[in-house]
């Protein structure tokens, strides 16, 4: 489909929800004058008038909603061409070879995407700033071949005027979600209302000494509701109709990224971006992220920069990502279609014979990456999280490890403490040696599973068993890494580990813990591995 022609459907649609709003206005007043004129008058009428002009309010609401909601702006960092002049320079020779006009601003951003904007006006017939969005976490796992086909794909985009209508599609959409909001409110108002004033009622019916009626508000609100699902139903069909068009464009935007950077390097970059997502994310939450209950950061340019260990430490992982494609949309209203069918329709060209050329990594497109990743974290994060420490990899790891363990041995000690076992690890063992019993008085103030709470007797104690070796190593361990004994140690590939003070340690405490669970206690392994100087 052209741009006329889709601009026109678009143009068809918006004009749609003006006809349905001026159709419920003119059903109004229809039923007002036909009510009127077969004699109704007096209060009756009167009631009649409120309720349509009380219906008419949200639809005229919804139709002179002009303005478009703007979205917040992606946070990000600008770059100039005299920043970054090969990156410029790269995102131009895309944009000629697609043939379309190179955009105005390029802003580095956050995520594992790029996309394109337009401020187009006059209902997207006159152009306007065009502005790239590139994720720095995108450029970390691509080529540079592979983030030509991305860009390509963008500027795909503009040549398919697809960012011009954005706004006018956007607007409908806008208007529409608007009016239906109007309506439920309305509703959820009438409802609490009427809540409230059979809950007055019962109240009062209570303090008489009488039964109280049920609440029911059934019924209450149900005409704003049935204006609602009429606009509804218009709105799925609105949703369907622009995320048709919307598939088509990507699928169109694809073969322009296969056309400027070759069918391998499109196909693997999509396959790419499946599983630079998840790791992102996981890195997140597990590296960059570890140390913000202790007040820790990574180094400056680290926050985000730092995915490249991950990703070069467990490649072998992520590849099961870049095979396993998802065959659904992401959600009914996602405007891409399933990945696996956009790889596969690429796979399924005729070999270019560009595939298997050695690239650089994208990130060699930038004067300086590492720079550029610290002056990202200036864009995006938090004052508060700026102000926190920075710190190396290593210490990062054995800081924050540390305080986390520490923090949840306090809870162990508690327990312990209660039944005069505790706080430390040398009063436990102490409490222990006097009287063995206190073990599973203390396995009691932890929390059980059902089998474990009904169990009596000696099935008890092997419930009970497991659970204390868990709470004696984490003492342990808290013992050990306060006093340096022992250190956690970074890896990207795995989960921290924690370093003890000599071969074969490990392999002693394991056999300590099992000796003071045991039936017949003897704490002195224990006593002698941990506590002795």
């Amino acid at each position: 489909m052209g741009a006329s022609l889709r601009a026109t459907r678009a143009l068809a649609l918006l004009a749609g929800f003006y006809l349905l709003g001026v159709a419920l206005l003119a059903v109004l007043a229809g039923i007002d004058i036909a009510l009127a004129t077969a004699g109704l008058r007096g209060p009756a009428l009167f009631k009649l008038l409120i309720v349509s002009v009380v219906l008419a309010v949200p639809i005229v609401r919804g139709m002179f909603m002009l303005r478009t909601p703007k979205g917040d702006p992606i946070p990000g960092v600008p770059v100039t061409e005299q920043q970054e002049p090969v990156l410029w320079r790269t995102v131009r020779e895309v944009a000629e070879q697609v043939g379309t006009r190179a955009p105005d601003e390029i802003v580095l951003i956050a995520e594992v995407n790029a996309a394109v904007s337009e401020d187009s006006r006059l209902l997207g017939l006159r152009p306007g700033t065009r502005r790239l969005y590139v994720g720095l976490p995108l450029m970390t796992g691509l080529d540079e071949m592979q983030l030509r086909a991305v860009l390509a794909h963008e500027m795909g985009h503009y040549a398919n005027l697809d960012t011009r209508l954005t706004p006018l599609i956007a607007r409908g959409r806008a208007q529409l979600l608007r009016t239906i909001g109007h309506f439920h409110d309305r509703a959820d108002a009438k409802v609490a209302k009427e809540r409230a004033k059979q809950e007055k009622k019962a109240d009062k019916r209570i303090a008489a000494g009488k039964k109280a009626k049920e609440i029911d508000t059934t019924g209450d609100g149900a005409m704003y509701r049935a204006m609602a699902s009429l606009y509804t139903a218009y709105g799925k069909f609105y949703q369907r109709a622009t995320l048709a068009g919307a598939r088509r464009q990507e699928l169109a935007a694809d073969l322009a990224s296969v056309r400027i950077a070759g069918r391998d390097s499109a196909a693997s970059a999509l396959r790419e971006l499946n599983a630079i997502g998840p790791a992102q994310d996981f890195y997140m939450d597990s590296y960059a992220t570890l140390g913000v209950g202790a007040q820790l950061l990574p180094r400056p340019g680290q926050v985000f920069g730092g995915l490249r260990h991950l990703l070069d430490a467990r490649s072998a992982e992520l590849d099961d990502l870049r095979r396993e494609l998802s065959t659904e949309p992401a959600s009914p209203y996602d405007s891409h279609p399933a990945l696996a069918e956009r790889v596969a329709r690429i796979e399924a060209l005729p070999d270019d014979g560009r595939g298997g050329r050695a690239a650089r990594p994208s990130l060699d497109l930038l004067s300086d990456a590492d720079a550029s990743m610290a002056a990202l974290e200036q864009a995006v994060l938090t004052p508060e999280a700026l102000a926190l420490k920075r710190v190396d990899w290593a210490d990062l790891v054995q800081e924050s490890m540390t305080r986390y363990v520490g923090e949840g041995a306090e809870e162990i000690r508690e327990a312990f403490a209660a039944e005069g076992a505790g706080p430390d690890l040398a009063a436990l063992l102490a409490a222990i040696d006097a009287d063995p019993a206190v073990r599973w008085r203390i396995a009691e103030r932890f929390p059980k599973s059902e089998e474990a709470a009904a169990a009596t007797g000696r099935t008890a104690r092997e419930f009970a068993r497991p659970v204390l070796r868990r709470a004696l190593n984490q003492l342990v361990t808290a013992e050990l890494t306060a006093r340096g004994s022992a250190h956690w140690k970074l890896s990207w590939a795995d989960s921290a580990t924690l370093s003890y003070p000599a071969d074969g340690f490990e392999e002693q405490l394991t056999a300590a813990l099992e000796s003071a669970v045991a039936d017949r206690p003897d704490t002195e392994p224990l006593r002698k591995l941990v506590l002795a100087p």
